[in-house]
């Protein structure tokens, strides 16, 4: 189901789809930016509540907090001076984060309208063709992006992507999860557990050195299930505001869906488990949230929600011991994240 809002952005129409499953999970999606706008699960009593943040107009996606619900692309996450090679040529990208290029640059994916190509009761696909040169990237890619809510409760991600000439690529859903219901209060009684024995260094400006270190006796050490608020003031985390770090999944094999991390919150009793088929992890505790009012007329603020972000390394395309995030032509990006949601 879909709906027709009065807005057009970049001469494209924008609409808010619907899917659900048969047990009332229940998402809205638009295609400005494939955002999850809404998602709502149930608790323990069998209360559904929203989980993510967002807004309750289109207005507000317009004008105000880009990521909240965003597919990332054409590159997630930061790139050490926006500059990369490929083959041995230089192409250097828009910079937009402390002289770094952060999710995309300055108009990523997740301030474009993307196209509608399927739905039905359960799923929907939209598609979104970056031309040759955007923000600095070559090729032409042309990205599909698939939703699909389960009936075990699992909200599946499908990214696909093609291009014409070498490119790189790493996309990623950005929601802002809480738990306990979005805008309800901080995220600091939620249990995180990360399945990760190492975690990749960053520099001061948050882009990856290439090093990698083991998580014993660190901060970032969130092997068993640990309250945020045990970690969140670490002095590893001041520089940032909060937690805003990569962790290397323990795969089982490449492209094998594994794993990746479980957020549990005791009051609603809600449990959500993370799955990917990609290296690593980037969880990020809400740090530089404005605050503003969300949906619900909640207001949001530093902390009042956690993303936890499945993609390739950061900064991969300039460290060469990094899993590659080259795209060429013969190759497709084929990968895929699922969150479940169950209730202990």
């Amino acid at each position: 189901m879909k709906t027709q809002n009065s807005y057009i952005f970049d001469n494209k129409p924008i609409y808010v789809y619907q899917i659900r499953n048969k047990k009332g999970m229940y998402a809205e999606i638009t295609n400005f930016g494939a955002k999850i706008m809404r998602l709502l699960v149930s608790d323990k009593d069998g209360k559904f509540d929203d989980v993510v943040l967002g807004f309750d107009s289109i207005d507000e996606y317009l004008v105000k907090e880009p990521y909240f619900g965003a597919v990332c692309g054409r590159f997630a996450n930061r790139i050490k001076n926006g500059t990369f090679r490929i083959d041995g040529t230089e192409y250097n990208l828009s910079r937009n984060d402390r002289g770094n290029h952060l999710h995309g640059g300055l108009k990523g994916f997740e301030s474009k309208v993307w196209d509608f190509i399927s739905s039905s009761d359960d799923s929907l696909t939209l598609q979104y063709l970056s031309p040759d040169n955007e923000e600095g990237y070559p090729g032409n890619l042309n990205v599909i992006v698939t939703y699909h809510i389960t009936d075990d409760n699992e909200l599946k991600i499908h990214f696909e992507a093609i291009t014409d000439k070498p490119t790189i690529v790493n996309l990623c859903n950005h929601s802002y999860f809480n738990l306990n219901g979005a805008g309800d209060e901080k995220i600091y009684n939620h249990l995180l557990t990360v399945n990760a024995d190492f975690y990749t260094t960053k520099d001061a400006d948050d882009t990856l050195t290439g090093e990698i270190k083991r998580l014993e006796n660190t901060p970032l050490d969130f092997r068993s299930p640990t309250p945020i608020s045990e970690r969140i003031q670490d002095k590893e985390f001041i520089s940032g505001k909060g937690i805003d770090n990569n962790w290397i999944i323990k795969k089982t094999g490449p492209k094998e869906i594994d794993l990746a991390a479980t957020l549990y919150e005791h009051k609603s009793g809600r449990k959500m488990e993370v799955y990917t088929t990609m290296p690593g992890i980037q969880i990020y505790t809400g740090n530089w949230i404005e605050e503003q009012v969300g949906k619900y007329n909640n207001k949001y603020g530093i902390h009042s929600a956690i993303c936890l972000e499945t993609q390739g390394f950061p900064n991969a395309p300039n460290i060469s011991h990094f899993p590659s995030a080259i795209l060429r032509p013969d190759k497709k990006y084929d990968e895929c994240c699922v969150y479940k949601f169950s209730v202990e």
